[in-house]
């Protein structure tokens, strides 16, 4: 369980610092398919770097999230394989692991970051009017099918395909 929550602190630490990559430094608007549609509409897409070596420095960070995220993944089937997991324990740590993401994406990211810190409309700031009146997050229609639907269906299948290994 304790490796569990490790590994799910990892998770979003890895997801906030691909958000971060793409929006602060990378700033190539592919990366804000998630984004609401009115503001990728008015979203201006940037030729220039931030500064010289930001790019770099972003693809750097994104590459680092994805390997934190591939990781996660390893780690936790390894470990479930090793202890001699059922299907419902490895069911269980992978739909813990993408609801306690899913949770800390809506209210942290979404609402706090993006939203009362207006992290994303700083770097840019041609989608401020858009966002401005929202009271909570972003595509909640999306997010709850996500935290509901998708989830636990991925869970189920990853726990179906690892405690047959078992």
């Amino acid at each position: 369980m304790l490796l569990t929550l490790f590994l799910t602190i990892v998770f979003c630490a890895a997801m906030a610092m691909m958000l971060v990559s793409c929006v602060a430094f990378i700033q190539d608007n592919k990366f804000f398919a998630s984004a609401p549609k009115e503001a990728r509409d008015v979203l201006v897409q940037r030729d220039k770097e931030l500064f010289y070596g930001a790019r770099a420095i972003g693809w750097t960070l994104f590459i680092m999230s994805v390997l934190m995220i591939l990781g996660v993944v390893v780690i936790a089937i390894w470990d479930g394989l090793r202890s001699g997991f059922s299907f419902r324990q490895f069911f269980l740590r992978f739909v813990l692991i993408l609801t306690i993401y899913k949770i800390c994406d809506m209210t942290l990211i979404d609402n706090f970051l993006l939203l009362k810190f207006r992290f994303f409309q700083h770097y840019y700031p041609e989608a401020a009017n858009v966002m401005t009146g929202r009271k909570y997050g972003f595509n909640i229609k999306s997010q709850l099918l996500k935290l509901f639907v998708i989830f636990p269906a991925v869970s189920a299948l990853v726990a179906w395909i690892c405690s047959s290994f078992v």
